[in-house]
Formats: structure tokens, C-alpha cells, sequence
């Protein structure tokens, strides 16, 4: 046979045979040699990426759909959320008119924040002098830094930051109450001027304390502040988980329990308590008192009114009913 030429009968591709029994097995390698070169082509892919994975700050590749991003690709990781002006935003007085009332009522405050470049006119001139001669620090504030801080866009380039209420524990605010003593509760008063001024009735009919409880409810911010006039430092003031536990403490404290609805068939002046101590619970203008409370209520009153007139507001209703019980006492 010539060099260079094969055998017709032998086959093309490189056979490799094994005895099995008697049997003789034939085990072709023709497809060997390229798989054999695709899993060392995959090996050295693996090594090559646990190599660049070991390296520091390396992020190892996203898939979506099977198809890999590249890094210019990512999205860009954020390193906080974006803010919430609601979430952050501290209790303060924005705009001229409403920032110098309160520096003229003193309502408590922490600082006077000023927007950078705002145009300086008579008012923002009489509210930086009156918090210097409060002794208050005055800061300057981009006006996007301004917005977050009070939670609104319209504050005018000026805002007072208020201190956060003191309110007294219920417990301490029945242990000096005077006997016969006289509370105020609120129950679902959302508007803080309502609930400033009904703190203002409170301090001019020598009322014991304001209770207030902590949902669905104002509480004791710059505007209610500013409504009482100066009252709300004289007047004790208890913010309360759960109104009806607080009345049920003061029934044990031997309070008598009224409650003011437009709805109830007694009228106010059938009410005759004024030896005894009372707490006078009184429910918003629109939905009056909640279920809950009008039951724990020992007494449900109303006050007689014309029919064209559907109900009073809160506040001036309850002046209404701390007048006629210090009335009634100073008899």
C-alpha cells in the first residue's frame, strides 16, 4: 500500500474498542475532540471571572431575560429615598403675616428661618427684629430647603420653627385639679384653631385642663398655639392614648361625665352639677360624638338653638357650657 493513501476498509474517524463479554463494542470519537474543546473553553471563563469577581468593588454581571446589561446599563443604585416633605417636615408657622403674630403672641419657638435672597420688606423686618429681642437664632435657608422644612410652597421666604408641646400626664393633670374640678375633652376636634381657642375658654372660665387625645385630633401645633393667645402656657393640657380610658380614670376621680352633642334630647339648662366635678366632653361640629365615648357619657346635653341653624362651633359651644357651669357655681 502507498503512503498517503487509507484503507477502504477502515473507517475515517478515529474508533476507540472495548471488550465487553463476548461482544465487541464500537465507540466513535469523532465529536470528542470539540466537546472536549468547548468544556475547556468554559473552565477558563470560569477562572477568568473568579478573578475579576476577587477584585474590589467588582459587581458580578445582572441577567434580565437572559441578556446580560452592561455596566454603563444599571441603573444607578440611589443612596437614600427621595425625601417626603410630609414625613420630615417640623411644626412651623410659614408666611409674613403668620410668622410675625406668632412672635407677637410668644409662641414658643426655636429658631427663625429666613430664604436666601428674599426681598426684605416691612414685615420680614419687624419679625427678624422681634426674634432678636426674643433672644431666637435666625438662619438663612435656600428657599427648596424652606419648602421641606415647612411642607408647603407658600411660605413667603420666612418660617418659625415651633418648640414641641409640654403636655401634662392625665394622671398628674386630675391629682391637682381643685374640687369641684372642671375638664375639657375633645373628642375628634380636627381644626388646632378650634382647639386654640377652646384652651383660651378654658384659661378665662378657670377650668381644671384640656384633654385631648392623640388620633383624630389637633394637637397643640403653632396654629393652635397662636389661637390661644397666650393661654395655652397658663393652661394644663394632657394628650391621651384612648379618650374613654381617660374617662373612665376620671369617673374613679369622681368626675361626672357630659357629653355635648347637638342631637341629645336634654337641654343644657336642665343640667344642674355645679357642686359637683365635671368632664365635659365635646364632639366635632360635624359628626359629634363618637359611638364609644357617648356611651361611657353619664349625661348627653344639648344647647337650644333656632331650627334654621344647625349646630355651633366647637369652641363656642363650649364656652357656652363653661359658662353656665361657672355660673352655676358662682351662685
Amino acid at each position: 500500500m502507498k503512503p498517503g493513501k487509507a484503507r477502504k476498509d477502515r473507517p475515517k474517524g478515529p474508533k476507540s474498542f472495548s471488550r465487553s463479554g463476548s461482544k465487541r463494542v464500537e465507540r466513535s470519537a469523532v465529536a470528542r475532540p470539540e466537546k472536549r474543546d468547548n468544556r475547556i473553553k468554559d473552565k477558563r471563563d470560569d477562572r477568568r471571572s473568579e478573578k475579576r469577581d476577587d477584585r474590589k468593588g467588582f459587581k458580578k454581571p445582572v441577567r434580565v431575560n437572559d441578556r446580560e446589561l452592561k455596566r454603563d446599563d444599571r441603573r444607578p443604585e440611589r443612596s437614600e429615598k427621595r425625601f417626603d416633605r410630609k414625613q420630615f417636615s417640623q411644626d412651623a408657622v410659614a408666611g409674613k403675616n403668620s410668622v410675625v403674630e406668632a412672635l407677637r403672641a410668644k409662641v414658643p419657638a426655636k429658631e427663625l428661618i429666613v430664604a436666601m435672597k428674599v426681598e426684605i420688606d416691612e414685615k420680614i423686618s419687624e419679625a427678624i427684629r422681634l426674634a432678636k429681642n426674643s433672644d431666637l437664632p435666625i438662619k438663612e435657608m435656600p428657599r427648596r430647603a424652606l419648602e421641606d422644612l415647612t411642607g408647603s410652597a407658600n411660605h413667603q421666604g420666612i418660617a418659625l420653627v415651633i418648640k414641641p408641646f409640654n403636655y401634662t400626664e392625665f394622671s398628674k393633670l386630675l391629682a391637682n385639679a381643685k374640687k369641684p374640678m372642671m375638664l375639657i375633652g375633645l373628642d375628634g376636634i380636627t381644626d388646632p384653631h378650634n382647639l386654640g381657642a377652646v384652651v383660651r375658654s378654658a384659661a378665662a372660665f378657670n377650668a381644671d385642663g384640656v384633654v385631648i387625645p392623640e388620633r383624630r385630633n389637633a394637637a397643640m401645633t403653632g396654629s393652635a398655639w397662636k389661637a390661644s393667645a397666650g393661654a395655652a402656657a397658663r393652661m394644663p393640657i394632657s394628650q391621651v392614648t384612648n379618650l374613654v380610658r381617660s374617662i373612665e380614670d376620671a369617673k374613679k376621680a369622681g368626675c361626672f361625665v357630659v357629653g355635648l352633642d347637638a342631637e341629645a334630647d336634654t337641654s343644657l339648662a336642665k343640667m344642674n352639677l355645679a357642686s359637683e366635678s365635671i368632664f365635659i366632653i365635646v364632639g366635632s361640629e360635624g359628626k359629634g360624638l363618637s359611638r364609644l365615648v357617648r356611651e361611657k357619657c353619664d349625661l348627653v346635653v344639648s344647647i337650644p338653638m333656632q331650627s334654621s341653624v344647625e349646630s355651633l362651633n366647637a369652641s363656642v359651644a363650649t364656652a357656652i357650657v363653661m359658662y353656665q357651669v361657672a355660673a352655676e357655681r358662682s351662685k
